[in-house]
C-alpha cells in the first residue's frame, strides 16, 4: 500500500504567508504515522477547512497539507487489529485535517483511538452530511438535555441557524420536541429553516436590539449559540430564569462582554461545546443516536454535493459568508 499514489486537495506554502491550492497525486508512503488506513469515500466542508485552505496558521502549520476535519470510508489496512479490513468507519476531530493529512484525499491514515464504527442506520454519505457539524450539534443538544431544559420550558433559540451546526441543531431540536426560533442573517432561507422544522425565523439583527443594556427581556428556555461575540452576549441577557446557554462558535468574535448579571441573578448557565477532543464513550453515543432515535430525514434541502472539483468554489463562498447547510465531498 505504501507505494500507492491517489488523488488529493493540496495547499502548498508558495512564498512566506502565500499559499495555492491544487488537485494533485500524493502518495501512501508520505501520509503520517497511525494505525488505520482508511480510504476516503466521503467528506465535507467546515469552516475549520476553509481556514486551512487558506493557510491559516491558527489551524495549519505544516504544508503541503490535505485539509478535511471530516473523513468516512472503508479500512485499507489496520496495524493493532482494531478494526477488520473492509469495515466502515468515520473521522472527526482529534487533529484530523488540521496538521494530520485529511479528508479530502482518497487516503488518510490516523491513530486507531480515532476511528468511530460507522453505526449502523447511518450510511458512509450520511455520516458526513452531518460530520463536525451535526456531531457539535448533537453535542449542543445533548448539554440543553443535561442542564434540564425541556419542551413544555419555552422556545429554544439557534443562532447562525443557515450555517452548518446551526441548521442540523434546529432539525435535531425539532425532532426531539422543541418549538425553535432560528436566528439568520439570511431570511432568503427562512423556507428552509421551517423545513428543518423552525417554528419561527427571526433576523440575528433583532437580537441585538438593546444589545448594551446589562440584561434584556426574558424569551429563551435555552440557546444554541454557534456565533459568539455580541450575538452570544444578547443571548444571554435575554435567556430566561434558570436557563441554559451553549457555546460552540466565534465566527463573530471569540471575545464576550457580559456582565456577570445573567448567571447570579437569573441563574443562567453557560456550557461550552468542544467536539475535537471529545472522549470516545460519549462520541460514540452521539454517533449512536445520531443513526437511530436522533436520525434525520429531512436534510436533503440543506445538504450540497462536491467532488474535489468543486471544492474551490466552496471554500471560497464559505469564506465570503454564502455557505448554506451542509456540503458533502465525493472522493472520486
Amino acid at each position: 500500500m505504501e507505494s500507492t499514489s491517489f488523488t488529493a486537495l493540496i495547499v502548498e506554502e508558495t512564498a512566506p504567508k502565500q499559499f495555492s491550492r491544487r488537485i494533485g497525486r500524493r502518495a501512501v508512503a508520505d501520509l503520517p504515522s497511525g494505525e488505520v488506513l482508511i480510504r476516503v469515500a466521503w467528506s465535507s466542508l467546515n469552516y475549520k477547512d476553509a481556514l486551512s485552505a487558506t493557510g491559516n496558521p491558527g489551524v495549519t502549520k505544516n504544508f503541503p497539507h490535505t485539509p478535511g476535519i471530516d473523513a468516512a470510508g472503508t479500512v485499507a489496512a489496520c496495524s493493532d487489529g482494531s478494526f477488520p479490513v473492509g469495515a466502515e468507519v468515520l473521522v472527526t476531530g482529534y487533529d484530523l485535517g488540521m496538521n494530520t493529512s485529511g479528508g479530502f484525499g482518497q487516503y488518510i491514515r490516523v491513530p486507531s483511538a480515532w476511528v468511530v464504527p460507522l453505526p449502523d442506520g447511518l450510511s458512509l454519505r450520511e455520516s458526513m452530511a452531518l460530520g463536525t457539524a451535526g456531531f457539535t450539534a448533537a453535542l449542543s443538544v445533548l448539554k440543553l438535555v443535561a442542564g434540564g431544559v425541556t419542551p413544555d420550558q419555552g422556545d429554544i433559540l439557534v443562532t447562525g441557524a443557515s450555517g452548518g451546526v446551526g441548521s442540523i441543531a434546529v432539525a435535531l431540536l425539532a425532532k426531539a420536541g422543541y418549538r425553535v426560533t432560528a436566528a439568520t442573517g439570511k431570511m432568503a432561507e427562512e423556507e428552509l429553516l421551517k423545513g428543518l422544522g423552525a417554528a419561527a425565523v427571526i433576523h440575528r439583527d433583532e437580537l441585538l436590539q438593546g444589545a448594551e443594556r446589562p440584561l434584556l427581556k426574558e424569551r429563551w428556555a435555552g440557546v444554541v449559540d454557534v456565533v459568539g461575540g455580541t450575538t452570544l452576549s444578547a443571548t444571554l441577557k435575554s435567556t430566561r430564569y434558570g436557563g441554559t446557554v451553549t457555546c460552540c462558535g466565534l465566527v463573530a468574535s471569540a471575545e464576550l462582554n457580559v456582565t456577570v448579571f445573567p448567571f447570579i441573578l437569573r441563574g443562567v448557565s453557560l456550557l461550552g461545546i468542544d467536539s475535537v477532543q471529545c472522549p470516545m464513550a460519549p462520541r460514540r453515543q452521539v454517533w449512536q443516536r445520531l443513526a437511530t432515535d436522533w436520525k434525520l430525514d429531512n436534510l436533503g434541502a440543506a445538504v450540497h454535493e462536491v467532488g474535489l472539483d468543486g471544492l474551490e468554489e466552496a471554500i471560497r463562498a464559505m469564506l465570503a459568508g454564502g455557505a448554506r447547510g451542509r456540503t458533502v465531498v465525493k472522493l472520486p
